[in-house]
């Protein structure tokens, strides 16, 4: 089975993966990725208005051959009158 890396970065921090893990392809490193970027999100909430998370995944050549975002956007309503 091929190994996958998943490189995680959160706007401040890039967190290489030096374990990887086996999968059985492409689409379970999609799987992966995909259930990565809320937990990276949930566990640093942006400072500011906005923030992007990225995973990348990586073969076992190193090649980068997937990239998953999430972007988070903070947007305010003006306070009702009263």
């Amino acid at each position: 089975m091929p190994r996958f890396f998943f490189d995680t970065h959160d706007g401040d921090r890039l967190l290489l993966d030096n374990e990887g893990q086996e999968l059985e392809d492409l689409e379970a490193a999609k799987a992966v990725a995909q259930e990565e970027l809320p937990h990276i999100a949930r566990d640093e909430l942006p400072d500011g208005d906005q923030r992007t998370f990225i995973v990348s995944v990586r073969d076992e050549t190193g090649e980068v051959v997937m990239r998953a975002t999430l972007s988070l956007a903070m947007e305010y309503s003006s306070p009702a009158k009263e």
